[in-house]
């Protein structure tokens, strides 16, 4: 059948068993049950639901059964008031909805005179009787007040049982400097399976599957963090699911404007930057302002933000570089005077001898974010929200690839947006419609710090515009600039969705079903300077390179994908004390396709490069979630709750798009031998082709996820849980190659030697490694947790969690495109810890307004703290061995006892952290590893690295200026007790111990981020 008819059949096959939805809501719901004084049920009672806040009105009467509902209300407080003829009015004053939180409000009314309102005090409710989910609300004072290093909401993640501190080795979970981390790690899912939303719409760029931008934390009024078994309305992805909701305006104007300050003037040293040398520079100033209310009383009301950010860093370089004599030979260089000006971007020594550089260039960031928010309510039964955000963000990158000089690097500018837009529509008091309607941007550009043309060096390497000098290296110093070889590239990404979803209450079942669409659009630029390598420097300065690459012509791509998804779910109670929940999605992940016919893959069988009009064949997920929720006394204090769900990924286009870069589109040339740099393209061939490749039949990867946990309130505040989550992955997305070297007779051949010469695409070309994309990976995980929370009340907060877990799979970062596995024939000769396992992880997170009252002075003090514990992560020891072809994948033999921790300061300063037993000293010359003949017997992240310990604190004072206005001030100390958080050791063994084989150089994260040293951050906030 074709696979647009089945796309059609299926899809129109659950539209009509309970029309559409796709992305869940970050709207909330109240629902309860209303019986009179001797507990009989009471039917057709009015309920009345009012947003205290702006005063909106919604009205329902309770069903045959007592029960009521009102769902797709936005997170805030509410009162809901009950009225019914022989009964006196019952209010309920105050009742708080977090984002997607289902809330019970149950009403015993009473008899009374007429007139006559019984009045409650309403609370959060400190634990969760009304859902599957394994997840946790961060309330908007958690948001605004722990201190947080760099005011990114996503590092609240770790408030939740499962999540972890991401290991130094991540990608998008390591944040970048002054813009955070783009995902997260928890509850065994690797760090691109997180589904990113807000208020209901897709957040995420596809492209890496990564946020696309963290909201303002001034902007956010909380957030959703659902790590297992979610509901069937949630899909797109198989990991954690956030959810975050904005903030409105309301029935009064307020406004806000702040400004954090940072300087290395008040911060301790790193560990690694002792004196007498010059402290890092790092300044950070964070700014901005709020204004909201009411544009038209009770019916429409506006939120609008802004915040900056300006960051000044200066990034070292220390490395060696051509002496005085050295440069003056280089000014008279044979190879020519174009070439002799190249030692004009190498800076001059600054050392005794005139042989090194040590020195400094500045990183900037610069951060502007805009956003606004307007709701309005039509009518009795409508009512509108929009959010609009835009965001430019730019920095310099000086160092990357190695350079040891400064001057290179790159400079990255991204523009990026989100827009939604719901409309919540009322049919009756049990049946309620919410459709959403938004898109998210992110256009980001790499462009070289230095953008010069080689031939205007007399560097003939093929690139004859400004595009950046290619990388160069020379061995024998170790001398490193030029770059970056892959540049100047950039990419354009549009994902637009509309999704619907319909809440019906139907006596003891609530029932949602719904649907959504999303296309997604990536358009990418790719272009390349080159590698230029010289074996000494002598030959650095007459010109004559030992090897060179590039890929001279640029090439683009237009990706598209598209997916549907359908689902319906039903809440049954079927007692008071038992509820079952039962839910099926379906899924249609399409296939990328790119519009230009420019994608090319490799066939096995034939070996060749064959155009296709697919990445790889269509793939159809059916998700079934069940879970049950049991009250053991129906008053909602000891609740014991359990689920299952098979959870679908959408594949990110990353590792796709790689197709429109294999030949005819892009050809690779290099040469190696006695290159004159001024000849080298002339005399180039072609390169031995490393094509990107993807499996035919990649399947979508997939998570089986489970969990039972028991919660207990203790008292009118504190609720004690007791859980367990586990979950097994599937089909999860692998690179690999597939013409490994193999050895049928001792001597190394590939499978693919050479294009066959009847090919239509670069015939008779040779092959070398072939980047193939499957879908052959797997994971487990299993975690035991504890959590104690108290709900705020008598100034007081608190959340703290414990996990236990163990996490293996075969690989563990799936968005990127490189090789990790040993052997590439045999996939499960790596299963082991996963990159992000950590054993343990405890976190304490409290705010306290301290009891002091009198005046101005000694009122409105607060404390907030943070402090979390961690185990070390797994670290992957690997050798310089290419017994398969590919360097830094082949695990050493163990010849020798050895251990792991904290050792020595070394002479040097580094930290001794892998050291041999028997070694009487932790000094290079441990030999406890050896370079393996074939393949290493060291199992994969067999070691554990340093762990993580950290302690921030806040101080905070809000002093009351004319009526309605304060001035807040506040100081924040991160990392509080100085806490040496190191980075990894080196970790490439190459038999005898190098010098700096298992020692550590760096802290875990840089100067200026979260885990390098105690940092001071100083904040002034007007509000009213």
């Amino acid at each position: 059948m074709n696979y647009r008819i089945r796309v059609i059949a299926n899809f129109v096959l659950i539209f009509f068993i309970g029309a559409l939805l796709g992305h869940a809501q970050s709207t909330a719901t109240i629902s309860g049950s209303i019986a009179d004084p001797s507990g009989a049920i009471v039917p057709n009672a009015q309920v009345i639901v009012r947003a205290l806040s702006t005063g909106v009105d919604r009205v329902v009467t309770s069903d045959s059964a007592g029960d009521y509902t009102v769902p797709s209300l936005q997170p805030g407080n509410y009162s809901v008031t009950v009225t019914v003829s022989g009964f006196a009015d019952y209010k309920l004053t105050s009742v708080t909805l977090g984002v997607d939180q289902s809330v019970t409000a149950n009403v015993k009314l009473g008899l009374a005179s007429a007139g006559e309102v019984i009045r409650v005090q309403g609370a959060a409710p400190i634990l969760d009787a009304q859902s599957i989910t394994v997840g946790q609300v961060i309330d908007q004072k958690t948001v605004q007040e722990i201190p947080l290093n760099g005011r990114h909401f996503l590092d609240l993640t770790n408030l939740t049982p499962g999540t972890v501190i991401p290991p130094v080795t991540g990608s998008l979970t390591v944040a970048s400097r002054g813009l955070g981390a783009s995902s997260f790690d928890t509850a065994g899912q690797r760090e691109d399976s997180v589904n990113f939303m807000i208020n209901g719409i897709n957040l995420d760029d596809a492209f890496l599957n990564q946020i696309t931008f963290q909201p303002s934390i001034n902007t956010t009024a909380e957030f959703k963090i659902s790590n297992s078994t979610y509901s069937a309305e949630y899909g797109h992805a198989s990991g954690s699911i956030v959810n975050v909701a904005t903030r409105s305006g309301t029935n009064s104007f307020h406004g806000e404007a702040f400004d954090y300050l940072r300087n290395n003037y008040f911060d301790a040293r790193n560990f690694f930057n002792r004196k007498p040398a010059r402290q890092n520079s790092f300044i950070r100033n964070n700014f901005g302002g709020a204004f909201s209310g009411p544009i038209f009383k009770d019916r429409t009301f506006f939120f609008l933000s802004y915040e900056g950010l300006r960051q000044h860093q200066a990034l070292l370089f220390n490395g060696d570089v051509l002496n005085p004599a050295q440069r003056a030979a280089f000014a008279a260089s044979p190879a020519g005077a174009a070439y002799a000006q190249l030692i004009n971007l190498v800076p001059v020594g600054n050392n005794a001898t005139g042989n090194v550089f040590q020195g400094s260039q500045p990183g900037p960031v610069k951060t502007d974010q805009f956003s606004g928010d307007l709701f309005h309510t039509i009518s009795a039964k409508d009512n509108l929200h929009a959010y609009y955000a835009w965001q430019q963000d730019s920095r310099t990158e000086p160092n990357l690839q190695g350079n040891t000089v400064p001057g290179f690097g790159d400079h990255r500018t991204a523009h990026r947006q989100v827009a939604t837009l719901n409309e919540v529509h009322i049919f009756s008091s049990s049946l309620v419609n919410e459709a959403r309607l938004g898109f998210n941007r992110i256009a980001i550009s790499f462009v070289p710090n230095t953008p010069e043309n080689p031939m205007n060096f007399g560097i003939d390497n093929g690139v004859t515009y400004n595009a950046a000098l290619p990388q160069i290296t020379v061995q024998d110093i170790g001398l490193n600039f030029g770059g970056p070889s892959a540049q100047p590239n950039g990419r354009f990404d549009t994902t637009g969705i509309f999704s619907d979803t319909l809440s019906w209450n139907y006596g003891k079942h609530t029932i949602k079903t719904g649907g959504e669409f999303r296309r997604f659009i990536n358009d990418n630029l790719s272009q390349t300077a080159g590698t230029l390598t010289f074996s000494t420097t002598a030959n650095f300065i007459d010109g004559i390179a030992s090897a060179f690459a590039v890929t001279p012509t640029q090439f683009t791509s237009r990706v598209f994908e598209n997916s549907l998804g359908a689902f319906v779910s039903d809440n049954y109670k079927v007692t008071r004390r038992f509820q079952a929940e039962l839910g099926f999605r379906y899924e249609w992940n399409g296939t990328p396709t790119e519009g230009g016919g420019r994608f090319v893959n490799f066939d096995q069988f034939s070996g060749t490069l064959t155009p296709v009009s697919e990445a790889y064949n269509q793939n159809f997920n059916y998700e079934p979630r069940v879970g049950f929720i049991y009250d053991f006394r129906g008053n909602g204090q000891t609740v014991l709750r359990g689920g299952y769900g098979l959870m679908a990924d959408e594949p990110v286009t990353d590792v796709i798009t790689g197709l429109a870069g294999n030949p005819p589109d892009a050809n690779p040339v290099s040469e190696s031998g006695s290159l004159p740099v001024g000849t080298l393209y002339q005399n180039a061939q072609f390169a031995a082709l490393a094509p990107n490749a993807v499996n035919p039949k990649l399947t979508n990867a997939y998570t089986e996820s489970y969990n039972l946990n028991l919660q207990q309130q203790l008292g009118q505040d504190y609720v004690l849980e007791l859980g367990y989550i586990g979950s097994e992955g599937k089909h999860l997305r692998i690179q690999r190659d597939i013409n490994q070297f193999i050895y049928p007779e001792g001597a190394a051949t590939r499978p693919f030697a050479s294009i066959p010469t009847t090919a239509t695409i670069r015939p008779g070309s040779n092959l070398g490694n072939i980047a193939y994309i499957d879908s052959d990976s797997l994971s487990d995980y299993n975690a035991l947790w504890l959590t104690v929370r108290k709900a705020f009340s008598h100034g007081i907060q608190i959340n703290s969690t414990y996990t236990w877990s163990k996490s293996m799979d075969i690989n563990s970062l799936g968005s990127e495109g490189v090789y990790s596995l040993q052997n590439n024939f045999d996939p499960k000769g790596d299963y082991g810890l996963s990159d992000f396992d950590a054993r343990n992880h405890f976190v304490f997170s409290g705010t306290w307004n301290l009891p002091f009252h009198g005046n101005r002075l000694v009122d409105g003090w607060l404390l907030a703290n943070i402090t979390q514990l961690q185990s070390g992560n797994p670290l992957n020891v690997t050798t310089n061995s290419t017994f398969n072809g590919t360097s830094g994948t082949i695990r050493p033999t163990v010849i020798g006892q050895y251990s792991t921790g904290r050792g020595a300061i070394l002479s040097d300063g580094n930290v001794s952290f892998i050291h041999g037993a028997a070694c009487s000293t932790p000094v290079a010359g441990c030999s406890f590893f050896a370079q393996p003949t074939g393949f290493g017997d060291l199992q994969r992240n067999a070691l554990t690295g340093p762990g993580f310990a950290d302690s921030d604190l806040s101080l905070q004072k809000t002093t009351k200026l004319a009526e309605g206005a304060a001035l807040v001030t506040r100081v924040d100390a991160f990392d509080l007790l100085n806490h040496a958080n190191f980075g990894n050791p080196t970790l490439t063994a190459t038999g005898a111990a190098t010098s700096t084989f298992g020692q550590i150089s760096s802290t875990r994260t840089a100067v200026g981020d979260a885990g390098s040293s105690r940092q001071l951050q100083f904040a002034m906030r007007v509000q009213f």
